[in-house]
């Protein structure tokens, strides 16, 4: 993976396996990248609290990576994932991050 574009970090676009919808964009430093591979749950780097955390740690809505698909250019990564918990992503507690209307 290419981290040098973005200050060290890759955008990781998140897609249910099932039914393609996109759930949130997060992004990864190295670290967070092979944790992710590891433990098979994605992880992601905080760029606000300059930290690792892995999704629905504290929630149990967990992100179990089914696939991790790479774009082209070897600078984002698509995460395709089973949801858990109660699937909801966003911390607003909506099922996606993607809920708002652009008018």
């Amino acid at each position: 993976m290419d981290f040098s574009k973005l200050d060290g970090l890759i955008p990781a676009v998140v897609q249910d396996d099932e039914s393609d919808e996109v759930l949130m964009v997060g992004f990864m430093n190295e670290e967070a990248l092979e944790r992710t591979r590891a433990s098979g749950f994605a992880t992601f780097f905080s760029r606000t609290r300059n930290c690792l955390w892995m999704k629905g740690e504290t929630s149990g809505n967990r992100l179990k990576v089914r696939r991790m698909l790479v774009d082209c250019d070897d600078d984002t990564v698509l995460l395709r994932v089973e949801r858990q918990g109660e699937g909801n992503v966003c911390h607003t507690g909506e099922r996606s991050c993607f809920f708002k209307q652009l008018e």
